[in-house]
C-alpha cells in the first residue's frame, strides 16, 4: 500500500509517516519510481508509535522498544535492557500523575457544573499560596 493508504488506515498524516521514516521508526520498501510501499505490518507499527508518543515516549526511546513490542496475536518477551525498562518505569510514573491530575480537574468541572453556584465551589477549593505584592 501506498502512504496514503497507511494514513488513511491509521489515522496519521503522510507528513507523520515521513516524519516515522526519518526517525527510523518505518522503513517501507522503495519501488524503482521512488514511492514507498508499506504493508499490514507497517499499520500495527504506526498504532504503536503513535501510542508511545501519546505516552510522551521520545522518538529515540520509540526506537529501542518498538523491535520488542509484540506484533497484535503475538505474545513475545519484552525489553529487557535495565537502562530501558527504569525508563518505561519512569514514563509509566509519570503516566499515571497526569491521569491523576485529570481525574482531579474532572472531579472539579463535575462538582462545578453540578453546582448552584459555581464560583463558591471554586473559592472553596484550596488554592495555592500567591506571591505578596
Amino acid at each position: 500500500m501506498q502512504i496514503g493508504e497507511l494514513a488513511r488506515r491509521t489515522g496519521a498524516t503522510p507528513r507523520a509517516l515521513r516524519y516515522y521514516e526519518e526517525q527510523g521508526l518505518l522503513r517501507p520498501e522503495r519501488r524503482p519510481s521512488g514511492y514507498r510501499e508499506y504493508d499490514e505490518r507497517d499499520v500495527d507499527a504506526v498504532h504503536a508509535i503513535r501510542t508511545l508518543f501519546a505516552a510522551g515516549l521520545n522518538s529515540a526511546t520509540i526506537a529501542e522498544v518498538l523491535p520488542g513490542l509484540p506484533s497484535p496475536g503475538h505474545r513475545r518477551p519484552g525489553p529487557t535492557c535495565p537502562e530501558l525498562l527504569a525508563g518505561l518505569a519512569r514514563e509509566r510514573t509519570r503516566i499515571t500523575r497526569q491521569m491523576d491530575e485529570l481525574a482531579s480537574a474532572q472531579d472539579l468541572l463535575d462538582t462545578i457544573m453540578g453546582a448552584q453556584a459555581p464560583s463558591e465551589v471554586i473559592r472553596a477549593r484550596p488554592q495555592a499560596p500567591t506571591a505578596p505584592r
